[in-house]
């Protein structure tokens, strides 16, 4: 099968990419590796491997494979510091953006291009982790071909907490985290967890504070108990809730592979600049269980 044109492709191993994204994908502290058998690193699991809500959803309930990716995917980066790392598009040693920029100055290319970040903040004590995951539009246009995206990007953060999800499934580990974690699962964050919007000229990043829930944080906590031993997919998507907005697709999708935690780059605890408009916006949902933080902490003993 030929492989769909960019930016909609499957993998991104596919060619054709611009250098500053096969910059971006290569540069991270995380490798990126073999979908099959890579470890400690992080890969692009085909769209058919997430279900999402088909075309008829709203009649019979039914999901099916999800297609190609909205968004290609632009690197995956895992980080360290003393305090919660918060809008990393706007840090100015953000790797994702100094590449973006060299092309866009020293090119003349990739002037319209777009990034998308998702930005899951771990809490911890001394030490705080944030796994960021970046995607990537050359131009407007990729966008505006779903108005259900084009929508999330532009619009207000009442709408974006009500739609932005998380699909997952877990590909290997032991039984304690698939337990825990649940399989084909999906959860909207911006009702369960504390999300930050974070809207600049160029790109979104949502920054999503784990800690923010005691539910996620005791999932969390029996997840990084067997991060080696764990491979998960997540997808990122834009709930349809009418059936124009049907069927769902995917904006983009990752694959960590048996991550290690002594991976994390570190990086400077800043005073982050408020430049871009932000609102953060927390609900109660339910995190796909009905398991309390405590049971699942138990479970791990």
């Amino acid at each position: 099968m030929t492989p769909p044109p960019y930016p909609h492709r499957r993998s991104a191993s596919v060619g054709g990419i611009p250098d500053w994204i096969s910059d971006s994908i290569h540069g991270g502290s995380l490798r990126h590796v073999d979908l099959e058998h890579g470890t400690n690193g992080w890969a692009s699991p085909p769209g058919e491997l997430f279900s999402l809500r088909s075309s008829d959803y709203l009649k019979n309930r039914q999901k099916s494979p999800a297609g190609d990716y909205l968004l290609a995917p632009a690197g995956m980066d895992w980080l360290k510091s003393t305090a919660k790392i918060e809008h990393v598009l706007s840090r100015t040693d953000n790797r994702v953006m100094q590449a973006l920029k060299r092309s866009q100055e020293t090119q003349g290319q990739s002037m319209k291009s777009f990034v998308f970040a998702v930005n899951l903040q771990i809490p911890g004590g001394k030490e705080h982790h944030s796994a960021v995951f970046y995607f990537a539009a050359e131009d407007p246009e990729s966008l505006q071909r779903c108005s259900l995206l084009n929508r999330f990007v532009h619009g207000d953060d009442t709408f974006r907490n009500q739609r932005f999800k998380l699909v997952n499934r877990i590909v290997k580990g032991p039984w304690i985290v698939k337990k825990a974690v649940g399989n084909h699962g999906a959860c909207l964050l911006g009702k369960a967890l504390q999300c930050s919007y974070h809207r600049g000229t160029n790109y979104l990043e949502i920054d999503v504070d784990i800690g923010s829930s005691a539910i996620a944080n005791a999932i969390l906590h029996v997840a990084l108990g067997h991060v080696t031993a764990v491979t998960i997919d997540m997808g990122f998507v834009v709930e349809a809730q009418t059936e124009d907005e049907l069927p769902e697709k995917l904006i983009g999708g990752v694959r960590v592979c048996q991550m290690e935690m002594s991976s994390a780059t570190v990086v400077e605890a800043l005073h982050v600049p408020q430049v871009a408009h932000v609102q953060r916006g927390i609900g109660s949902a339910k995190v796909n269980h009905h398991m309390s933080a405590d049971d699942l902490l138990a479970l791990d003993r």
